[in-house]
């Protein structure tokens, strides 16, 4: 019988196939990364190493989902955690991960490391469920209905994750109404982070908050940490003192006690002398009280010596310093990639960094925007298929956009829009069909637009800017050619008039305010985008030429950063607003 051995006996051969068997080998093993060419073994070159490092991603995630199936199934489950009379099965092991409270529990010497069954008092069986749910998944949902329950359990149970998504939550919540009771809420639960940022929305919108029932209900201790604070946004010291008069009286019986304790944080030096004697002097709570008559006299001293003011000096006498709110830059809506985009960022000029907040619920390219009660309106503009008329409305403290703003009347894109005297208004545009002159005001407290006086002349990518008690629209384009003519509105009048014009026509220019001028700065004119820039001074009603920007642009806002600022993008990389044979005018994107 022939064997294939390489020569050798069968006995011989078969003894080494005896040995490569014990290694578990069924043939002789693998040599790995030997490069042959021909018969002969190149070896020049080290061999490569023969090993493959691997992580799985999904590993964690299956590995959790079938411990979760053993927990319901209520398969080698070691513990039971029993809540208000229900009964949780789980397992030490993923409790005591997740947990440094259960960790503590079922690794030191407690009676419960022993025990089968463990009763946890003092919290909400609902929100244990939810928290041990998360052990197992990864996965919560935290909402109005459960906030309150789950915090303080994500604080028994120390797990830090949950408690700063629950206080995440809250924070989104935050509103005039709601603030005061939040802020206690993150008191009594140590939510330090929480607390800050509901003691300062109390500050900056104390004047809201003072109307609420919330305040009105406010322990004692909690309204003298509030009037107390050098940050208090107020418009005058007369608005705390009716606040505090407001609460006093909400409970007399109770409160009147409290009177001097609460006033003596009012800063009565720095009242009009008219208000401090005909309204707190002739008060009678204040004057039927010794200590509340001492702090009318001592204002009275301070408004009546000035000579003796330096020496006077004290925590009464300092003007109250609201924090400007954190300056910021917001990017809305624009033009890329050939569509119109929803999407909005936020610059944080302290961290040098964009982040993406909520999108508006549609795309907008053209739109005008601005800061009305420190809220960003969205106007108008173009969502790629169609002209709007809609406005939606952005919460910088929600991060949410609310679309229950009422519409223009007329849907329009490269708009102008400004707020003046507490009024927001949208200037010119185009609606598809034609270059728009309208003009429309929108009132905040009755969601309401109105139309006012027409522009003289029809206008979109205009500039819009109030300096003086003014509405100035400054260029823009009739449909047909650039403008350099400017006109200005008059409120009181309800009278639109022209005023000097620029010396470059300019449309879809950025203007801003600053010392009291208004500076026009690129756009483009006829052919080509400009890197020209301009100033108009009201007092000599001449514009004159300043320094020119490094690029030419067109479509571009400035700004000057205040509490809350906003840069629309631009809006498309190129345009060209060609005449109608209709009469009108026709968008074209390139």
């Amino acid at each position: 019988m022939h064997y294939n051995n390489g020569g050798k006996a069968p006995q011989q051969w078969c003894q080494m196939h005896r040995i490569d068997t014990v290694w578990g080998w069924a043939s002789a093993p693998l040599r790995l990364a030997a490069n042959r060419m021909g018969d002969v073994l190149i070896s020049d070159r080290p061999p490569s190493p023969a090993r493959l490092s691997h992580t799985s991603e999904k590993h964690p995630r299956v590995t959790l989902t079938e411990l979760n199936v053993l927990r319901r199934h209520r398969e080698l489950c070691d513990v039971v955690i029993n809540v208000s009379g229900r009964k949780i099965f789980a397992h030490r092991v993923i409790l005591s991960a997740c947990s440094p409270y259960f960790r503590a529990m079922f690794t030191g010497e407690l009676e419960e490391s022993r025990q089968t069954e463990v009763t946890i008092r003092d919290i909400d069986e609902n929100a244990m469920e939810l928290l041990i749910d998360f052990c197992y998944t990864s996965h919560i949902v935290v909402e109005e209905s459960n906030v309150q329950t789950l915090l303080p359990a994500a604080c028994l149970l120390q797990l830090a994750e949950i408690q700063d998504i629950c206080c995440e939550f809250l924070k989104r919540q935050l509103d005039p109404t709601n603030c005061l009771g939040i802020r206690a809420f993150a008191d009594t639960h140590s939510c330090r982070e929480l607390l800050r940022i509901a003691d300062k929305f109390t500050q900056h919108n104390f004047q809201e908050v003072m109307e609420s029932e919330e305040f009105l209900l406010l322990p004692v201790g909690q309204l003298v940490d509030i009037i107390c604070s050098d940050e208090l946004n107020v418009r005058s010291e007369e608005q705390v003192f009716n606040a505090v008069m407001a609460w006093l009286k909400y409970n007399v019986a109770e409160r009147r006690q409290h009177l001097a304790q609460v006033l003596q944080h009012v800063r009565m030096p720095l009242l009009s002398p008219k208000f401090l004697v005909g309204t707190v002097g002739s008060d009678l709570l204040v004057r039927s009280d010794e200590a509340c008559r001492d702090l009318v006299d001592e204002a009275k001293n301070y408004l009546l010596l000035p000579q003796e003011r330096p020496l006077m000096q004290g925590p009464r006498t300092r003007p109250r310093k609201p924090t400007r709110r954190g300056e910021v830059l917001f990017a809305v809506g624009g033009w890329c990639s050939g569509d119109a985009i929803a999407s909005v960022e936020r610059f944080d000029p302290e961290t040098a960094d964009w982040k993406m907040v909520a999108p508006m619920s549609k795309r907008r390219c053209g739109v005008g925007v601005a800061v009305l009660n420190d809220l960003l309106y969205a106007v108008g503009g173009h969502d790629g298929q169609s002209y709007l008329n809609s406005i939606e409305r952005y919460d910088p403290q929600t991060n949410q956009w609310s679309c229950d703003v009422a519409p223009t009347t007329s849907c329009r894109t490269s708009v102008g829009v400004a707020v003046l005297d507490g009024f927001l208004y949208a200037v010119g545009g185009q609606d598809g069909v034609q270059c728009l002159n309208h003009v429309e005001r929108y009132d905040p407290k009755e969601n309401k637009w109105s139309k006012v006086a027409p522009m003289t002349t029809r206008r979109l990518g205009v500039a819009v800017a109030v300096l003086g008690g003014y509405l100035y629209a400054i260029g823009g384009s009739d449909g047909q050619c650039p403008l350099n003519t400017v006109e200005r509105y008059d409120p009181r009048q309800n009278k639109w008039c022209a005023v000097s014009p620029m010396s470059t026509r300019r449309k879809h220019l950025g203007c801003a305010v600053f010392n009291n001028f208004i500076y026009a700065v690129g756009g483009r004119d006829d052919c080509m985008e400009l890197s020209s820039a301009e100033r108009y001074n009201p007092h000599t009603n001449s514009w004159s030429p300043i320094v020119a920007m490094t690029s030419r642009r067109s479509g571009n806002v400035i700004l000057r950063l205040t509490d809350l600022l906003v840069k629309q993008q631009e809006t498309f990389k190129r345009m060209q607003i060609p005449e109608n044979p209709a009469g009108g005018a026709e968008l074209i994107v390139e």
